[in-house]
């Protein structure tokens, strides 16, 4: 309700309460060129409506986020014929939503309403053409050696390491004009400047932008286009090449014939051949209409994410019993600090500056990333402490002068995706204690940074938040109650923007689902794979990385890339 009370825009006039705390944002340019895509509308007025619409193609693709749009752009440009299938609607920039609550209801999963099932993590993943590459605050990070040495080393992937993956990544931030930061705002000036108080690793945030830095708008789409997102980049360039996009389908299952796949089933929504826009039975924009779509390809890929594809898998009777398992969400603490002058975090880039000082394991600890997290009002209220609708006032009325941190955590514990019987995912998520511990030094740390910036008054969102600066109780006991803060169910606030690891790869096929070129195993007792289904997303990790996981995700994409083209 926090959330509504302050993402809605307003009915009969502005949202009174956006002008009552101050919340006022840069005017949003207009795109400098409409985006080099048009989706592929399916003849779904072709044919009996119980019948279903087919599509052939060489390849086809399950999601266009930054793992299917690596892949799609490789094989389209190849020369195969490629089918994209997502579930998300097309929006390019001239029709990107102006406000949090359009933004969240059109461009995330489950409307923005994403959730382990217990309720303790509060989740935001990209649904749309371009996926969460079109939604991101494209913050661009590689993992570190000793994480990819963990995975050569533990789990078999000899891609990770060396020469190839580092032409890999520099291929990728070429594609993506990956770069430092070129405007620094308040809430990360704050980082800088109290990561150098410290004398902590700090730096510049490198991201996939050009020309970029003054509206605020990454969470709703980017409305210029300078954000190189799916559909300017690698999607267009699929596009270009002769693939096919077709938003708006839900893919059921995989359709496997003698231990091959052969194509995929899913359900498609009716659109208007104009708009794009569902249209219901009678022909009008209302609750949409659906047909069967049926697309054959002996070659499929899944690219729906951590949290759809091993559904996908699983709906299909794939029986590797560690599809969906080992899912991997980097839980994230949340602090607050007050300053003196006003930050309007809502404001100019959105995260342009990190500090990597904590990103390395230490005895009894993960590494971890420490970011700002810049909220508009919606996502703000959500995230900050409900103490009594007064104090949670209270603390809106301040947010002008709030700079907001997060430590992106590697994760300790682990989770799962599975499919209900009524065919909804279900997420579940349980920290051990090395997370546990990870989340409290992460606390500490970004206490001790907000109060080197500056903040008179600091808070770790929780249920209940501990504070400091509104009594007298001294910094060292604030640090104290941030040691042995409680996190467990709904009780420490915990967000994630990063799922991964659900049908990891590995040499092993005990607990990995796909071998090192991303081929889907039969089973766990052998090496051998069901022909011409593969996976590239996020789901592959055979870990958490601890930082932002965009270019990792592209990078294996274009090794899975490489796998499928020496055998089509």
């Amino acid at each position: 309700m926090t959330f509504l009370a302050y993402a809605d825009p307003g009915v009969d006039g502005p949202n009174p309460r956006l002008a009552a705390i101050g919340y006022v944002t840069d005017q949003r340019p207009v795109a400098l060129d409409p985006a080099p895509i048009v989706p592929t509308r399916p003849a779904f007025e072709t044919g009996a409506p119980d019948d279903p619409v087919v599509l052939e193609a060489d390849v086809v693709v399950v999601g266009s986020g930054a793992g299917g749009g690596v892949i799609a752009a490789g094989l389209a440009e190849a020369g195969r014929s490629v089918v994209i299938l997502e579930a998300g609607p097309f929006v390019d920039e001239r029709t990107m939503p102006t406000n949090e609550l359009d933004a969240f209801s059109d461009l995330y999963l489950n409307h923005g309403l994403l959730s382990t099932w217990d309720g303790a993590i509060t989740m935001l993943s990209g649904s749309g053409v371009g996926g969460g590459t079109l939604v991101n605050w494209m913050t661009s990070i590689v993992p570190s050696e000793a994480v990819r040495g963990e995975w050569a080393s533990g789990h078999g992937l000899t891609g990770v390491v060396g020469d190839a993956w580092e032409r890999d990544v520099a291929t990728i931030e070429a594609e993506l004009s990956v770069g430092p930061a070129a405007v620094i705002p308040p809430k990360d000036e704050a980082i800088l400047r109290g990561a150098a108080a410290l004398g902590w690793d700090v730096a510049p945030t490198r991201r996939n932008a050009a020309d970029c830095g003054a509206c605020g708008s990454c969470p709703f789409g980017c409305t210029r286009g300078t954000k190189q997102s799916g559909i300017r980049v690698h999607l267009a360039r699929a596009h270009a090449a002769g693939a096919r996009i077709v938003p708006r389908v839900r893919v059921l299952r995989v359709i496997v014939e003698g231990g091959r796949a052969v194509g995929l089933e899913g359900t498609a929504i009716v659109t208007d051949p104009a708009t794009g826009r569902p249209l219901d039975h009678a022909g009008r924009h209302g609750v949409p209409m659906t047909r069967r779509l049926v697309v054959r390809a002996p070659t499929v890929v899944l690219s729906a994410g951590a949290l759809r594809t091993p559904a996908i898998l699983q709906a299909t009777g794939l029986g590797h019993p560690s599809i969906g398992r080992h899912l991997r969400l980097h839980p994230v603490p949340v602090v607050a600090g007050r300053l003196a002058d006003p930050v309007d975090m809502w404001r100019g880039t959105m995260q342009a500056a990190r500090s990597l000082e904590f990103g390395a394991a230490a005895p009894g600890r993960n590494g971890y990333v420490i970011e700002a997290a810049p909220g508009h009002p919606g996502l703000l209220a959500l995230a900050l402490p409900w103490e009594g609708r007064e104090a949670h006032a209270q603390v809106m009325a301040a947010s002008r002068y709030l700079t907001p941190l997060i430590a992106v955590t590697r994760d300790g514990g682990e989770g799962r995706a599975s499919l209900t019987k009524a065919g909804r995912v279900r997420l579940d998520y349980r920290l051990d204690a090395t997370g546990v511990a990870t989340l409290r030094h992460g606390l500490v740390s970004m206490a001790r940074l907000a109060r080197a910036a500056g903040a008179s008054e600091i808070v770790a969102a929780g249920s209940p938040p501990a504070w400091f600066g509104r009594d007298s109780t001294s910094f060292e006991s604030f640090e104290a109650k941030l040691a042995s803060f409680d996190f467990g169910a709904n009780r420490g606030a915990l967000f994630s923007a990063h799922q991964m690891g659900s049908v990891r790869m590995g040499a092993d096929p005990h607990g990995h689902p796909c071998d090192p070129g991303g081929r889907v195993r039969v089973g766990d007792s052998g090496d051998a794979v069901v022909r011409g289904l593969y996976v590239s997303d996020g789901a592959l990790f055979p870990t958490g990385i601890g930082v932002n996981p965009m270019v990792t995700v592209m990078a294996l994409a274009r090794q899975v890339t490489r796998t499928v083209l020496a055998e089509t």
